[in-house]
């Protein structure tokens, strides 16, 4: 195989035949005509078509030679035996090339011709091939080395360069200063030899003195050395100065000169770069301290060279460049050029350091600023209410904790949330009601993070209230035990409850399976339903509610009273002027709160009433008033009678409240439901939902399909007939509120404008509205008499379209928000009372209801409160309120209990009774 014989600039392709003897012994032995034909065959079968090569000009016409030439020329090879012209083209030898010729600068030959020797032909050919072969391959490994050594030199030789230039400056740099140093010597050996002079002719007129003499000359050696000193102070600062700016301009080229050609190793100027990197950005003191590390370079290099360029010492060299440092001014009054230079030079640098310190300190107080701006410092407060979240509820929490904390002069209450602090702040200014003192400060974060919470001081809170998310309720849920895990895990402890907003009644098991005692649960949905429930079966429950959840009126309270200790319950239930007992937490029964308990239950040790009072400190026990006996009135209740309900929406929890409506409904009532979900589907989703249809013994399920704000598919159900109509939030759009309550809007005003028009004008005629509200022929005025026919709950979302239905008057309505963000008010005040809420609104034990007043009293009778009171225990009741029949609200825990007067029957009470 023949062998390329060019360095690394080839020249032009040569006929290189002539390398190979027509006797070559690498091919088959024979005649001429045997070579010539293995040419040709291999020529024949290759793919390209075989041309006759160009004549190259610096060739010479082949002549052949016997001999081997003499040293210092090029070797020919030929052959003895006479070839066809096919052959001597093929084997045609080169003609003598120049020794000086560059194209074959690269080739070498290690042939000696000193010797020759008489051999055959066969012998001559065969070692002229040999020779050849030997010399290709030895050309080719030296166009190698010298490739790489080429490159190699040329490396060493830039970076020899560099070094050359730097060794050079120094160089000159000290020669300078040696030169400086011999001619000073050389003065001083002059100074001194005339001081010697003068000396002996001071000591032939005997006037030397040799104390003055020490004194007033220097030995000159001392002044040597720190002339000595002093030169290689400067030396070193610009030494010091030079080399790390000389090695980080080279830093890249010595990588590349240690690293091999195919290494992937990454270069040193890289992973510098990337050290530094990562101790600025990891380190917080990372940019003082190398804005620290450069001051102190700075000085110590000015008072160096200072310290050269001066005949001062150094110390007061290196507070002379503090000066030039600190002020920019100094250095105006240099003298002489080394000086000037360097005063300029550390003055400059001084200005750097300055601008880099005002940067960093510039930064610092922004960083301060956005982290305050932001809510990202830690609030430092103990026995504060922690809310967690953010919901259209906030604004009626927020009302509700003002109100509660009025009496203290205030309270704090802290919100965090994953917005914007200052979107928070915004939000909050927004809300039209006065915080009463209360100060209500809002940080960023999260509530499954734990430094999130330790900033907000979870552990010193009296009280922590997790709000449900706006949207998909399990993935409100989920998060809402998310956090709840987030805050067991608090390192240092709860020193107070945790009030948990839910909005699917399955999820309440396993949120307090993991919160334990800790936790204390609200479900918004589950609630909302109960007392829309409540209110359909008695109308005007829903404001009763709204009196004695909010902080506004008179709500729950317990509290330890030793002096009524051995006192019965019947006792206790007037001994309170301003507030109404209506139960007792027995202390042996562990803290069980037991509402309306018997007459003569006998108060114990350690136990604690429960009353219904306008806040915490404005009640207490007095003495017994006088009363009189309690007459009984016997009059047998009316019987519960079958109800006809209709139920517009469909909810998650529509089966919980079928299974609350066959509690409390009498049998053979109907429950119709009417709601876009198709009819085969609606029994498949009760049953998913824990349904069971052969428990209901006292309702019916009536199905019916259609959209509740099509007119005319409320037209096709009797509406005129119901006895009471629920208008639900549809599951459809009840993440949204706005929508949710345009809808339930749109199908109130629809329903009442049907019955109105099925409405005879004789019964239209009988209402109990005021005259003067509305004239009989208006559209509002005929759905108000509408509504005395029957009760339409609405569940409402937004607040703002509460003064729509009340400005109308057409339904006895339910605000969602509202009561469930006074319902988690109160919880987070006193977490007992959430007892007492789930006993109220459960379909078993007691609930609040509205009782006429011929059940306690006779028509125009004169009684006090406290009388009216134990006319109630006779019938296992607690009368906590009244309504007269001229009033729209009523009044519960009225303030002047002993004030007699008369009553009527067309007055109500409200009270709480075991349930029917």
């Amino acid at each position: 195989m023949a062998m390329s014989l060019d360095s690394e600039s080839s020249p032009p392709a040569l006929n290189r035949d002539w390398f190979f003897s027509a006797t070559n012994p690498s091919f088959p032995s024979g005649s001429p005509g045997n070579v010539n034909r293995g040419l040709n065959a291999r020529r024949k079968s290759s793919a390209f078509p075989v041309s006759e090569r160009a004549p190259k000009p610096y060739l010479r016409d082949a002549r052949p030679q016997q001999r081997l030439p003499t040293a210092g020329t090029w070797m020919s090879f030929g052959s003895s035996v006479s070839t066809s012209p096919a052959t001597s083209a093929v084997t045609e030898p080169p003609a003598a090339i120049p020794r000086g010729d560059p194209r074959y600068a690269g080739l070498r030959r290690k042939v000696r011709f000193d010797t020759r020797e008489e051999k055959g032909e066969g012998q001559g050919a065969g070692a002229a091939s040999a020779v050849t072969n030997e010399m290709v391959a030895e050309a080719a490994s030296e166009g190698r080395r010298k490739g790489f050594w080429a490159r190699l030199v040329d490396r060493r030789i830039r970076v020899q360069l560099s070094f050359a230039i730097f060794a050079a400056l120094v160089l000159l740099g000290f020669t300078s200063v040696l030169q400086k140093n011999f001619l000073l010597n050389r003065q001083v050996n002059l100074l001194q030899d005339q001081l010697s002079k003068q000396k002996v002719r001071l000591q032939e007129c005997d006037l030397y003195d040799p104390e003055y003499y020490v004194e007033a000359v220097p030995p000159v050696t001392s002044y040597l050395l720190q002339k000595s000193l002093k030169n290689s102070a400067l030396f070193a600062s610009l030494a010091m100065l030079c080399f790390p700016l000389l090695v980080l301009r080279h830093l890249d080229k010595i990588s590349r000169f240690r690293k091999s050609s195919d290494s992937e190793e990454i270069s040193l100027n890289k992973q510098l770069a990337y050290k530094v990197d990562v101790f600025l950005s990891v380190y917080p003191f990372s940019k003082p301290l190398t804005l620290l590390l450069a001051t102190l370079l700075l000085l110590c290099l000015g008072g160096l060279a200072l310290f050269g360029v001066t005949d001062g010492p150094l110390a007061d060299c290196m507070w002379l460049s503090w000066t030039y440092v600190a002020d920019s001014g100094n250095h105006a009054n240099s003298v002489g050029t080394g000086p000037k230079l360097v005063s300029v030079s550390i003055t400059f640098g001084g200005m750097l350091i300055f601008a880099m310190m005002l940067g960093l300190v510039s930064d610092a107080i922004s960083a301060k600023f956005d982290s305050l701006r932001k809510g990202r410092s830690e609030v430092i407060e103990k026995n504060h209410t922690l809310i967690l979240g953010w919901s259209d509820k906030l604004g009626s929490l927020l009302n509700q904790l003002a109100i509660a904390n009025e009496n203290l002069g205030g309270g704090i209450v802290v919100v965090m949330a994953e917005r914007d602090k200052e979107e928070m702040e915004l939000d909050i200014a927004k809300m039209e009601f006065d915080f009463r003192g209360t100060s209500v400060i809002c940080r960023s974060g999260s509530p499954l993070i734990l430094a999130d919470l330790k900033k907000v001081s979870v552990s010193k809170a009296h009280a922590i209230i997790v709000l449900a998310e706006d949207g998909n309720a399990d993935l409100s849920d989920a998060r809402a035990l998310r956090t709840v895990l987030s805050l067991t895990g608090v390192k240092d402890g709860l020193k107070g409850h945790i009030v948990v907003e839910l909005s699917d009644i399955d999820n309440e098991v396993l949120v307090k399976l993991v919160g334990g005692d800790l936790v204390e649960t609200v479900v918004a949905h589950d609630v909302i339903g109960r007392l829309m429930i409540q209110c359909a079966r008695q109308p005007g429950l829903a404001q009763i509610w709204e009196d004695i959840l909010g902080f506004e009126n008179c709500e729950f309270y317990i509290k330890k009273w030793p002096q009524l200790y051995g006192m019965q319950f019947e006792e206790v239930l007037i001994s309170f002027p301003d507030a109404v007992p209506c139960g007792i937490k027995v202390s042996a029964l562990g803290g069980k709160i037991i509402l309306n308990p018997d007459d003569h239950y006998v108060l114990q040790e350690e136990d604690e009433v429960l009353v219904i009072a306008e806040d915490d400190d404005t009640y207490a026990p007095s003495t017994l008033p006088k009363v009189k006996e309690a007459v009984y009135i016997s009059i047998v209740r009316p019987t519960r009678k079958a109800q006809k309900i209709l139920l517009c929406g469909w909810r998650r929890d529509i089966d919980d409240m079928i299974v609350v409506l066959d509690a409390f409904l009498a049998p053979e009532s109907e429950l119709w439901m009417f709601n876009e979900v198709p009819e085969s589907d609606r029994e498949k989703k009760l049953i998913d939902g824990g349904l069971d249809f052969i428990r209901l013994e006292n309702i019916s399920l009536v199905h019916r399909e259609g959209n509740a704000v099509i007119r005319r598919h409320l037209e096709s159900l009797p509406l005129e007939s119901f006895d009471s109509i629920l208008i639900l939030a549809d599951e459809s759009v009840e993440d949204s509120a706005i929508q949710a309550d345009s809808r339930s809007l749109a199908t109130l005003l629809l329903i009442r404008d049907i019955q109105a028009r099925r409405l005879p004008f004789k019964e239209a005629m009988v209402s109990h509205i005021h005259p003067v509200s509305f004239f009989h022929g208006s559209w509002i005025g005929e759905m108000q008499q509408a509504s005395d026919k029957s009760v339409i709950i609405s569940e409402i979302l937004d607040p703002r379209t509460k003064n729509l239905l009340t400005m109308s008057k057409i339904s006895d309505y339910v605000l969602s928000n509202e009561l469930v963000s006074m319902a988690l008010a109160m919880v987070a005040e006193d977490r007992q009372i959430n007892d007492v809420l789930e006993e109220l609104f459960a379909e078993e034990g007691n609930e609040m209801q509205i009782r006429s007043s011929d059940l306690y009293l006779r028509e125009e009778e004169e009684l006090n409160f406290y009388e009216i009171i134990l006319r109630g225990r006779q019938r296992k009741e607690i009368v906590i309120g009244y309504r007269l029949a001229d009033a729209e609200r009523a009044v519960i825990n009225p303030p002047a209990k002993d004030a007699r007067r008369k009553w009527s029957y067309k007055d109500v009470f409200i009270v709480i009774t075991v349930k029917d």
